[in-house]
This record gives structure tokens, sequence and C-alpha cells, in this order.
């Protein structure tokens, strides 16, 4: 798969549909399957199994990167991670049955392992 384009603004999954708290992301780029998977954990673990999370991107965007110091040739390089590519506007995380207080704390967490510029949404 090619690198692609990040021109633009999210058109679509920008806005809460399923929690009632949610973590928007600001920039773009590309969100890799470890940084996703850090910021899962850090909000279960804050959450201590109360409530809902719901996961609204998905990195199914296969990386290349060619070994260090090889020469140009021989074909695509091996992928490196799997990433979610993210426009200003998108919707990471969704939280919902607990309250403000843990539900803001626990995506304060979340943004410290995600990075790029983040914002918290509520519904109230």
């Amino acid at each position: 798969m090619q690198r692609g384009a990040r021109a633009g603004l999210a058109s679509r999954n920008n806005k809460l549909d399923f929690g009632d708290f949610g973590l928007q992301v600001l920039d773009r780029g590309w969100l890799t399957g470890n940084q996703l998977e850090a910021a899962r954990v850090a909000v279960t673990r804050h959450m201590q199994r109360r409530g809902k999370l719901w996961i609204r991107v998905f990195p199914d965007k296969p990386f290349t990167k060619k070994p260090l110091e090889t020469r140009m040739g021989k074909g695509k390089g091996a992928v490196e991670a799997w990433v979610a590519v993210l426009r200003p506007g998108n919707m990471i995380l969704e939280i919902s049955g607990c309250p403000e207080l843990v539900a803001r704390e626990a995506l304060a967490r979340a943004a410290s392992k995600i990075p790029f510029r983040c914002r918290m949404l509520s519904r109230h």
C-alpha cells in the first residue's frame, strides 16, 4: 500500500456517537497499533473495569520500512507497523458509564500515550 495523502479534515468519525465522553485528535498523522494499545490499557486500568470503552479507529494500513544501510532497489521493505490514518477531528476513544471526573482522568492518561494534540469532548 502506498503512503497516501492526509490532507483535509475528518468528515466522518468526528463526533460522539456511542459514549458520553470522547478523545478527539487535533493533528494529522499516523497512529500505530502499539500507541493505540497503550492508550487502551491506560484507560481500562484507570477505570478499573467500570463503564464501557469504544475504540473508534483501527490500524489497517501497513507501513513498510527498509533496513538501515541498505542499497536502493531490491523491492519494497517489510511491514514495520500497522497504522491508522488520523485527520483533525477524528474521534479515537469514547467512554460511558463512569463519572465525569474518572472519564477526564482516564482520557488524559490516554492522551499522554498518543503523540498528537487531543481534546476531550462530552455530551453534557
